[in-house]
């Protein structure tokens, strides 16, 4: 219950204008500043540069330029233009070709056919330079959406692009084995988002259940499957599984947040399995760091610690 209430708390918090104008000032002022943990920086600068370290450590990137739900047209073709950029951006720096974004970062809640304009203008730079390309997946009221996008796409010939499920939601399980039987791409997570008991597991064990069950059916039939978790509980399910199936470490890989148990993340490497650390920043921070809270309530310490100190 206090976990449940926990996470509604940090989901309400994330949407609280206020707050946000204040973390947006102090947030990523300085190196020691609060966000600077889990957020690479506001520009592409500062996630390359995030990004170096990063994979210096034998760790793998995903580039996330954060931001979602914009507005107007406007909005959603200068965070098109953004996305394009930081393709370049990249290209140009030399390091690990993967993004993710999300499509009401695109517009999906101006124009269903202006987001998915703004997705193949991206796509077209993107393969051009084989990056791979991820769909986030937002809140199960776009679930539907998400996965009709990405099969047009798909359907298209835009091959290097995926999707992200979340084991939270009752349907994940039947959108696994479609997406599977297409040849797509998935990670799995749990889920970061608060909804209905209609269509979600409302407990930690149910949600960790569905997680194993989906998990188990990425490593025997999906194609490089992401398992995106920092629970010690899922990676040794993962684990087990792999070993059960005799799967090679290079068959799927593990995905973690950055800033979040980064020991985790480097024993991982030393044992020889793959970590890809996606890789957040930009100016539209503060929602993103308030869901990791809502997902973690632990870090809250961290948190309070740090912004008691501005």
């Amino acid at each position: 219950m206090l976990n449940a209430l926990s996470k509604a708390f940090f989901l309400t918090l994330a949407t609280n204008r206020p707050l946000k104008r204040l973390a947006s000032r102090y947030g990523l002022r300085k190196p020691t500043s609060f966000g600077r943990r889990f957020i690479a920086g506001e520009t592409t600068a500062d996630a390359v540069d995030a990004a170096r370290v990063v994979q210096a450590a034998g760790l793998f990137i995903s580039f996330d330029l954060l931001g979602e739900s914009v507005l107007t047209l406007d909005e959603a073709d200068a965070a098109t233009r953004g996305c394009v950029e930081l393709i370049r951006d990249i290209v140009d720096a030399g390091i690990e070709r993967n993004v993710s974004l999300k499509l009401t970062q695109l517009g999906l809640d101006v124009d269903h056919a202006t987001a998915v304009d703004n997705l193949r203008k991206v796509l077209a730079l993107a393969d051009r330079h084989d990056f791979f390309v991820r769909i986030d997946m937002e809140g199960s009221a776009y679930t539907q959406e998400t996965l009709d996008i990405w099969e047009t796409l798909w359907g298209l010939g835009h091959h290097r692009l995926g999707v992200v499920l979340q084991s939270a939601l009752r349907r994940s399980e039947a959108d696994a084995q479609r997406v599977i039987e297409r040849g797509g791409r998935i990670r799995l997570v749990k889920g970061a988002y608060k909804e209905p008991k209609a269509i979600a597991y409302q407990t930690k064990a149910e949600v960790d259940d569905a997680f194993v069950q989906i998990m188990r059916m990425l490593l025997k039939d999906a194609d490089h499957p992401a398992i995106a978790t920092h629970d010690p509980a899922m990676i040794a399910a993962t684990k087990a599984r792999a070993t059960e199936l005799g799967l090679a470490p290079d068959r799927f890989e593990f995905q973690m947040l950055y800033g979040v148990r980064p020991a985790l993340q480097l024993d991982l490497v030393r044992r020889g399995f793959k970590v890809l650390v996606a890789t957040p920043y930009g100016p539209e921070w503060y929602p993103y760091l308030m869901r990791r809270l809502a997902e973690r309530p632990a870090n809250l310490g961290f948190f309070a610690k740090n912004l008691l100190r501005r």
